[in-house]
């Protein structure tokens, strides 16, 4: 695999109440081509800010993003985004949603919403294309909202936590169809998650990241193959000693974190 997104070295800082705050501090990492990686790290460390500077919505003071080895300045359709709300236009059907994006690029309503319905069949929802948002169940809605990043078929996906707010059941099934859909289609998948169970699920690298301001301070790759039952997962080699291990490292950065909030 070659590496489609390089940061390089980025630090960003705000201003916040006349006083600069360091948000994100020498910050470097890379994503190959078909690769899931997870971040994983306490509130406040800056993982949402890494996807909204490879999302092209902000722009580090120093280092630099590279995008298939080129610089680039602003978001662009190779690079998709799902929110942890799925923010859905409440006054167009489900369908009308999904190929919003693709219509507004000048692409036919009719080869829009063709390549729509191999989608929402993809994420379990045929059947539903002329349901409005308000219909949906939280879980639904989601899958709405998978389907219309995926749909213009880009390179990476970058994903904020988009299950937190879902019950435990419709999650894991969420997380399933997430996998499913990656596998199916090679994306190169960037996840912010609190997780870590759903980390190990979904990974073949999990970064974790320190309290603020936020470094990259150590990998793991969970060994566990690209076939994965999540009900069998818990059962597998090793699974309790590496989730013991990153929880350590996880709850270490979120006490460091409370310490500094005071």
């Amino acid at each position: 695999m070659t590496d489609y997104i390089d940061v390089e070295h980025v630090t960003l800082r705000f201003t916040e109440k006349q006083r600069q705050l360091t948000v994100l501090e020498d910050v470097s990492l890379s994503l190959a081509r078909g690769e899931f990686v997870v971040l994983l790290g306490p509130s406040g460390c800056g993982k949402s800010t890494i996807l909204n500077m490879i999302a092209g919505f902000t722009r580090p003071q120093q280092g630099r993003i590279l995008c298939d080895g080129r610089a680039f300045s602003g978001p662009h359709p190779s690079r998709g985004m799902i929110f942890q709300q799925p923010n859905l236009f409440p006054w167009l059907s489900v369908l009308d949603n999904v190929t919003f994006g693709l219509r507004m690029q000048g692409q036919s309503k009719t080869e829009a919403d063709k390549r729509a319905l191999t989608w929402l069949k993809r994420v379990g929802l045929e059947g539903f294309e002329r349901h409005a948002p308000w219909q949906l169940s939280g879980g639904m809605k989601q899958r709405v909202a998978m389907a219309r990043a995926w749909l213009p078929d880009p390179a990476v996906l970058l994903l904020d936590e988009p299950f937190g707010a879902l019950d435990a059941q419709t999650r894991m099934m969420m997380q399933e169809l997430l996998r499913s859909a990656w596998r199916q289609t090679g994306t190169t998948i960037l996840f912010v998650t609190h997780d870590v169970e759903e980390a190990l699920f979904l990974a073949d690298r999990i970064l974790i990241m320190s309290a603020r301001p936020g470094k990259i301070v150590e990998e793991v790759r969970p060994p566990f193959g690209p076939e994965r039952d999540i009900e069998a997962l818990a059962q597998a080699p090793g699974y309790s000693e590496i989730k013991r291990q990153v929880l350590h490292r996880v709850r270490t950065e979120a006490r460091r974190q409370q310490l500094a909030n005071g």
